[in-house]
């Protein structure tokens, strides 16, 4: 019975987020064109225009089944809140930034050291919470070892690492068509079933709601997009990712069910490093990764298939660990 309700919630989740998309899709192609960067693949010059910011759907669906499933007494309403407190926040922050970038035309957006600042202090607030006002507080679960350490004064850092390392990691493979919300909704049920499988409903019942809202944006953000999510989307996704499987204790399992946002990440990383130290040499032919399979010869499709199917194999993974 506690499968069928991650269906329920998935189903609930995605018709909202399919009917919410498809209205704001006109809205926002008056409001919110797309700037493509010159120096990327040729392929994406044809993207300019689509509309971005629509990960506005993707937050409000999750948000109203989350919020649904808690008024029905399914949840934890606290644990409920802290969870979409990070989530809805790291979305507001995508979406000043790209408020700035695509609808006021200003290229830089919000200055590095206020995006990273609003991260750190939703950050800071969900770790102090998790650390004081939860069950089992600064112990995390080693999924290898099948025990809980307790990591006492360093779990507050951990946990702000944690969430700041995968919100950005997603924001950065955020780069082709479907392909965060398509690897953002196999990692979300994940987490589902893995949360229902555990007793663990409140994260359990969230994932399932991103799952879904995650799944009917991506009827319109599949190649050839409609519409993009944009750091609206992007940061709340992977804020509310981590918020939910920290409070599930699985956040170990992060870096590998989510091992493509680890590589995407890394590949910048690396590019950057490496440019700085070489004097203007390269690793990849363009970063983040995904990008650098493009240069390669392969299509944005078939990229992005091979991603997907790359993060199923994680997610499998993931289930043997557990």
């Amino acid at each position: 019975m506690k499968y069928i309700s991650i269906g329920i919630i998935m189903l609930i989740s995605f018709i909202i987020s399919v009917v919410i998309t498809k209205v704001e899709i006109p809205v926002l192609k008056r409001k919110a064109g797309q700037n493509i960067r010159e120096d990327g693949p040729q392929s994406h010059l044809s993207k300019a225009g689509t509309p971005s910011m629509g990960g506005i759907a993707i937050i409000i669906a999750a948000s109203l089944t989350t919020i649904g499933a808690a008024v029905m007494g399914k949840i934890d309403g606290l644990g409920c809140a802290i969870i979409l407190l990070v989530f809805v926040g790291f979305g507001l922050i995508g979406f000043f930034d790209d408020y700035l970038k695509v609808i006021k035309k200003n290229n830089l957006g919000l200055r590095a050291y206020q995006k990273f600042g609003l991260q750190t202090i939703l950050s800071v607030i969900l770790a102090v919470y998790l650390a004081n006002y939860t069950e089992g507080s600064t112990s995390v679960y080693i999924p290898f070892a099948d025990i809980y350490v307790n990591f006492g004064i360093w779990y507050i850092p951990f946990v702000v690492f944690v969430v700041l390392a995968m919100t950005n990691a997603v924001n950065l493979t955020d780069g082709l068509d479907g392909l965060a919300s398509g690897v953002t909704a196999f990692i979300s049920l994940f987490f589902a079933v893995a949360g229902f499988t555990y007793a663990i409903a409140t994260g359990a019942y969230f994932c399932s709601a991103m799952c879904g809202a995650c799944l009917g944006f991506l009827v319109f953000n599949r190649n050839p997009a409609k519409v993009f999510m944009g750091d609206t989307g992007s940061l709340a996704l992977g804020g509310g990712l981590a918020a939910a499987a920290i409070l599930m204790k699985l956040e170990l399992l992060l870096p590998i069910v989510g091992l493509l946002y680890v590589i995407e990440a890394l590949s910048v990383v690396l590019q950057v490093g490496y440019f700085k130290i070489s004097g203007g040499k390269r690793i990849f032919k363009m970063a983040p990764i995904h990008h650098h399979f493009e240069k390669c010869g392969f299509s944005e499709v078939q990229v992005v298939a091979g991603f997907w199917i790359f993060a199923v194999l994680c997610c499998v993974a993931g289930f043997f660990i557990i």
